[in-house]
């Protein structure tokens, strides 16, 4: 009977100890919800920052590289290096060239247009370096009408050399006077060169 008197007694301030407790836990859980919370957002908030950094220094570059290189961007469209591929144009040159020229037989094939490659990067923005390989076969009097026919040819489109090599023919030594014949053998590699637009989520530059 004592210990239920004592019990009685005790009841209440065991119940406002309980509920006490159950405030407590629930407001450290609070607490620490709040905190996680918190610190999800700072580290949202850091990556949207780091994020706008990025955008703004790469918006950076791309003004410089407009800065630098849209003179030169202007030069190559002047020249028609710049949209699609002008191979009529290129076999039209050709054909002028040779009439111009007065030159012996020549004979070239061109092959399908692939990305080009260079030895260092080229940043090219949102276009692409491709090439038109073109075998490229001359007969010649002497080797001015090769150096003679290239340095024409650039006015028709932009081109790198990729190799080239010159044959003495072997009726050169054995021909009749007056009688105007090859003397030399020219057998070049040349890769026209258009930049056009690149495909979405293509590389922002040539390289090799």
């Amino acid at each position: 009977m004592i210990l239920l008197r004592e019990f009685a007694l005790l009841r209440n301030a065991v119940l406002v100890f309980l509920a006490t407790l159950v405030v407590s836990l629930a407001t450290v859980s609070v607490s620490l919800w709040q905190l996680r919370l918190a610190r999800f957002e700072e580290a949202t908030q850091l990556l949207e920052r780091e994020g706008a950094r990025t955008r703004l220094a790469h918006a950076e570059t791309e003004k410089e590289e407009i800065r630098l290189y849209q003179p030169q961007f202007v030069e190559l469209r002047r020249k028609g290096m710049v949209g699609p591929e002008r191979r009529l144009d290129w076999v039209e040159a050709i054909r002028l060239i040779q009439e111009q020229r007065r030159l012996l037989p020549l004979s070239y094939e061109i092959e399908v247009q692939q990305p080009y490659r260079l030895e260092t990067t080229l940043p090219t923005g949102d276009y692409a370096l491709l090439g038109s390989r073109m075998a490229l076969h001359m007969d010649l009097l002497h080797e001015l009408d090769l150096l003679n026919f290239l340095a024409d040819l650039r006015l028709a489109g932009t081109f790198a050399v990729q190799d080239c090599s010159i044959r003495r023919t072997a009726a050169a030594a054995s021909q009749v006077a007056g009688v105007v014949g090859p003397t030399l053998n020219a057998d070049c590699t040349l890769n026209w060169l258009t930049l056009t637009p690149a495909p979405a989520g293509a590389a922002r530059g040539a390289s090799l």
